[in-house]
């Protein structure tokens, strides 16, 4: 079933439920300023409201369009009223469109649904390069300095978690939470077997031991 990730910057990406609609599953979550928490596969469908707690609503998209996670996104700003000098300040800081809120669940995906044709058009980021690694989504397959590393499923997403979000502690939590494996509930301790199947493939291919352990707190990718 394709995924299709609807994120907004308020309360109502944290508070719907999923939805399925012709082989499709639209997903919602919170967007914060630091971009998404988890991995991002498929279409993604970003809503920013004009005004938000910590940043301004303009700024979120410039982020957006210049982090390699997120620049392909469809983003709507949501206006507070329908104004013509914000119309044209949203679009010149990144935005497809725009729409005036406020926005309820139905209204999301109605607005999706209306215009996900018109962004199946637009080419997805496929390639992630940093270091000597680099990870090709389309094919499943990561190199180490041009040697393929030997991955399952599960530890290749791993991987391309920590290459998005190199040199940072990610906690199990973070990890679980990232790679979208919240229901059922998972042990944190199998984060450990993970981190262990990762290690040995990535030092297999030539790269060594990228990967830090942080005592009570988790794990860093380190890259330079």
């Amino acid at each position: 079933m394709d995924v299709i990730n609807i994120f907004l910057t308020n309360d109502l990406g944290e508070s719907v439920e999923d939805f399925v609609h012709d082989q499709r599953r639209f997903t919602f979550d919170r967007l914060g300023p630091e971009g998404p928490k988890r991995l991002v596969e498929g279409p993604m469908w970003a809503f920013v409201d004009w005004v938000m707690e910590d940043l301004a609503g303009l700024e979120m998209c410039r982020r957006l369009r210049a982090d390699p996670r997120t620049r392909d996104a469809h983003i709507t700003m949501v206006l507070e009223e329908d104004d013509p000098e914000d119309r044209r300040r949203a679009l010149k800081a990144g935005a497809d469109d725009y729409v005036v809120g406020p926005l309820d669940r139905t209204s999301v995906l109605d607005r999706v649904l209306a215009l996900q044709s018109r962004h199946a058009e637009r080419p997805a980021a496929r390639k992630l390069e940093i270091g000597d690694l680099s990870i090709d989504m389309a094919a499943l397959q990561a190199r180490w300095n041009g040697e393929p590393i030997d991955l399952r499923p599960n530890e290749f997403r791993l991987l391309r978690f920590f290459a998005e979000n190199p040199n940072q502690v990610l906690s199990r939590e973070d990890l679980i939470g990232g790679l979208g494996k919240r229901e059922p509930p998972i042990d944190e301790r199998t984060v450990d077997v993970w981190i262990g199947r990762l290690r040995r493939a990535i030092k297999a291919a030539g790269g060594g031991n990228p990967l830090r352990t942080v005592r009570s707190m988790g794990y860093v990718f380190d890259l330079n």
